[in-house]
């Protein structure tokens, strides 16, 4: 099972980002330690990114609470027992039912390995999983951050990270997906770091606990 990163990685990995680029420096100094926790991996975790897209938060976790408990556990053999008329009385979608049981067939037939995805670097392991019908960049992106602690992963298609970008960049407009991209090859080895950074200064501003302040001319 993959390691989240330690409090002294992300320190000296923050240290490296704030002395590399000044906005983020900015950010740095505003930001309390981040805490990095690893979700579950392998398919039971690619699944559960399925089953919680485009919804709250809340509704997520009721229906995967109601496909674990109907179906004795979550694994590819599991899902692939019950037919997509069940899934969905369980609270699963036709569209996701149908991604999962996808999923669940590339990773018995070998054509996936999710529980060994180590293997692969990070360009390699996103086209493995990009491939899977259902799985979209940012998916594959999140999935290797969250779930295997990958350092230098980044989504830059997610929207708070673009309007995080936007304020600390003191910028009129956001960056769209590719501007992001370009934006954060000054962050590398370590954009996984600053996309977490970049979330918690986000989420500080919003609840205001951080106050946005306008850079100096």
């Amino acid at each position: 099972m993959p390691l989240p990163p330690t409090p002294e990685d992300l320190a000296h990995a923050r240290s490296v980002l704030a002395s590399a680029d000044p906005a983020l420096a900015r950010v740095d100094r505003q930001t309390p330690p981040l805490e990095w926790r690893l979700r579950v991996g392998g398919f039971e975790g690619l699944f559960r990114m399925i089953v919680e897209q485009q919804v709250s938060v809340a509704s997520a976790a009721a229906v995967w609470a109601r496909l674990r408990d109907g179906m004795g556990g979550i694994s590819p053999e599991a899902l692939l027992r019950h037919d997509l008329d069940q899934l969905r009385g369980m609270g699963l979608s036709r569209q996701k039912a149908t991604y999962g049981q996808g999923i669940a067939r590339a990773q018995l037939a070998g054509e996936i390995d999710l529980e060994h995805m180590a293997t692969l670097d990070d360009e390699g392991a996103i086209a493995a999983l990009t491939a899977l019908k259902g799985v979209g960049l940012w998916t594959a992106e999140a999935y290797l951050m969250m779930c295997e602690g990958r350092l230098d992963v980044f989504p830059g298609g997610d929207v708070a990270l673009q309007e995080a970008i936007r304020w600390a960049d003191n910028a009129e407009v956001r960056p769209d997906q590719k501007q992001a991209y370009a934006r954060a090859e000054a962050w590398r080895p370590y954009r996984a770091v600053a996309t977490h950074l970049l979330w918690a200064w986000y989420t500080g501003v919003k609840r205001g606990e951080i106050a946005l302040e306008p850079v100096a001319s």
